[in-house]
């Protein structure tokens, strides 16, 4: 059986912690070990704070859409922007010397590093969606 939760905030900074608290919720329902729960927190915290700063710019006028597909062994979070969007594979390499003393530029590499899938599309109407999902370990 499949549930779906559908959220849409503001492009504000200040709605990040809401987001993180269904997260919790969520992760916790669906009995994922606390670690777990830790890191998909932390992943949707980085992609719902992309679209905010990244793909909205802070657009009061564009909201983020977060969804969360809940399935028996699995979670699916898609967080859609109504920016521009982005090709995940240009992004530059956050471990790349260059890189190191930067402060941004590694949300991506973070998310891919906590969930265990990591994709991107492009909307139909426009904006990027970020799909993050993470599947329980067979002891769970």
């Amino acid at each position: 059986m499949t549930e779906t939760l559908e959220l849409s905030i503001e492009s504000k900074l200040e709605f990040v912690d809401l987001v993180s608290s269904v997260v919790k919720s969520v992760a916790a329902k669906m009995g994922f070990a606390e670690d777990d729960a830790n890191w998909i927190e932390l992943a949707v915290h980085e992609a719902v704070i992309n679209a905010i700063t990244h793909g909205n710019k802070h657009a009061s006028d564009k909201s983020v859409e977060v969804k969360f597909v809940i399935e028996s062994e699995a979670l699916s979070i898609f967080v859609r922007d109504r920016g521009a969007g982005f090709d995940l594979e240009q992004l530059p390499d956050p471990t790349d010397a260059d890189n190191l003393l930067k402060p941004s530029g590694r949300g991506i590499f973070y998310m891919r590093a906590f969930m265990d899938e990591v994709g991107r599309s492009t909307h139909p109407e426009g904006g990027s969606v970020v799909r993050l999902t993470k599947r329980k370990r067979p002891h769970q």
